[in-house]
């Protein structure tokens, strides 16, 4: 059963590719995001660097562009960001479907799946069925193409209904595998060791209950802290719903790991969003590179299965690198688009000046392009902001400081296409601080901006990756105006993206 899905999968897709391919220039297809060519897509899973090729391996409906029969789609790319997507990796079964998970080089062949020197990659993922979720293996011996699943499935299993998500890597201290997966209701991540990816013994647990919904996909890893010899441990966990900006989004807990126990800086009740815009999901980070580099979902749970997009349903955010810094009283995580991303921008636009109407009338009269760039403004610390991009007749999306409020914010009430779902419109707001790097640091004068657009979303980085706001927009393809309001604007740059598809 499984050779015949996979075969199938494998036929269709190269079928497919044999057609005609118009996709990547539809008017709503991400043209620096990833997104799969035709189909349904959910969660970010198995993120892995091997022998100079990223893996990203994700969430994936073969026969749809809803949610279902999920399977590992597969992509790699050289620099993170121009993907080649590949024939999907590990199928559903008669056992079950693949749900989310991680993969880990195993260089020491601690699982025995090595054979004639090749060192192996293997899968972690959750097996779900009808009332029961469990942990399985698979692993691959060519760079990922192709997989064999361990013959002994499930490797943990709870007999459970709910058990989810494993992420593992490799405790160099405790010389053994460490793997983090949740029980979704207990609102619970649960910790478990293995010196072979086989046999998994479980070490202790971490829960910290609030309001919001069950817990998805949590990934732990070792961070350095900002200018100083030390680390610290990151634990990124998703909500389903109870986000800032409401439905599904991220949390984040800074702490300690001995290698058994996780244990947070945070006091009870200090509630940390790793985003807050309105479609940041599911992210987790890349195993087997010195950076920490993160990936999520561009969604919503709320209106997933909704959005206006044909044939693709669903892409992946702009890969970020993560680090934590030292303020005065706690540590926080900071989040940066990667380096990789400037090698696509050109130099379009450079303004500097006071007057906010002068502005507007060169944009206008240098016809700057408006529907797939990134656009950094600089702002004084006590003067309202607003920048409206993929402005149109009857649309626009507003990008803003207020600052009686200290508050970024996205507003997509008129952003397009919205009445598919009553819960996509609104106005997402995250709190900005004044100082925010440590005792050593003034406070800033001024608000800085950096503005992701591309035909689908706007991503936000305010304060060099202070504080992030994720949305996805659906305008038409002639709203490409960019209008400035207020008069603290001191500084813009707006800088073209190259598509990645071409």
């Amino acid at each position: 059963m499984n050779k015949l899905i996979f075969s199938f999968l494998f036929f269709s897709t190269l079928a497919a590719a044999q057609r005609p391919d118009t996709t990547y220039s539809q008017p709503f297809r991400p043209q620096f995001h990833f997104s799969p060519r035709i189909n349904w897509t959910n969660d970010p899973n198995g993120l892995v660097f091997h022998n100079g090729e990223y893996h990203l391996f994700y969430q994936y409906n073969p026969f749809g562009n809803k949610w279902g029969h999920m399977t590992w789609g597969h992509a790699v790319s050289k620099d993170l960001m121009r993907w080649q997507e590949l024939p999907p990796a590990i199928a559903e079964d008669k056992n079950g479907m693949i749900f989310s998970g991680s993969c880990v080089v195993d260089v020491n062949n601690t699982s025995g799946f090595g054979k004639g020197g090749k060192t192996p990659l293997v899968a972690i993922y959750t097996n779900h069925r009808e009332k029961n979720q469990s942990q399985h293996l698979a692993w691959s011996l060519d760079d990922g193409r192709t997989w064999t699943k361990y013959d002994k499935n499930p490797v943990i299993d709870l007999n459970m209904a709910d058990f989810r998500d494993p992420s593992v890597f490799w405790h160099e201290s405790s010389k053994r595998w460490v793997m983090s997966v949740v029980l979704p209701h207990e609102k619970k991540a649960l910790f478990y060791g293995s010196p072979n990816l086989k046999d998994w013994t479980k070490l202790s647990e971490f829960t910290a209950p609030q309001g919001e919904g069950i817990w998805e996909c949590p990934a732990l890893i070792e961070v350095p802290v900002e200018g100083q010899a030390t680390s610290k441990w990151l634990l990124l966990l998703s909500i389903q719903s109870g986000a800032p900006a409401g439905g599904s989004g991220m949390r984040y807990f800074i702490g300690d790991f001995d290698g058994t126990t996780f244990r947070s800086d945070f006091r009870p009740g200090d509630v940390r969003y790793v985003d807050y815009g309105k479609d940041y999901y599911a992210a987790i980070t890349y195993n087997n590179t010195p950076r920490r580099i993160s990936l999520g979902w561009m969604n919503n749970w709320q209106y997933a299965n909704d959005i206006p997009t044909s044939p693709f349903r669903g892409a992946m955010t702009l890969p970020r690198d993560l680090k934590i810094i030292k303020t005065d009283t706690t540590y926080e995580l900071r989040q940066q688009v990667i380096k990789e991303f400037s090698p696509l921008t050109s130099h379009s636009y450079q303004w500097r000046g006071i007057d906010t109407k002068q502005l507007n009338q060169s944009l206008k009269q240098k016809r700057i392009p408006g529907d797939n760039y990134v656009l950094t403004v600089a702002s004084e610390l006590d003067s309202n902001l607003v920048v409206k991009v993929r402005q149109g007749v009857g649309e626009e999306t507003l990008i803003g400081y207020d600052a009686a409020s200290r508050q970024v914010y996205v507003d997509r009430t008129k952003s397009g296409q919205t009445s598919f779902s009553k819960n996509f419109p609104g106005r997402f707001s995250a709190p900005l601080k004044l100082r925010d790097e440590g005792i050593s640091q003034p406070e800033r004068t001024m608000v800085r901006l950096q503005i992701y657009v591309d035909r689908s979303s706007v991503e936000v980085f305010a304060n060099d990756g202070q504080v992030t706001l994720t949305n996805l927009i659906f305008p038409k393809p002639e709203s490409k105006g960019i209008e400035f309001v207020g008069g603290g604007v001191r500084s813009v740059t707006i800088r073209n993206v190259e598509s990645t598809w071409k």
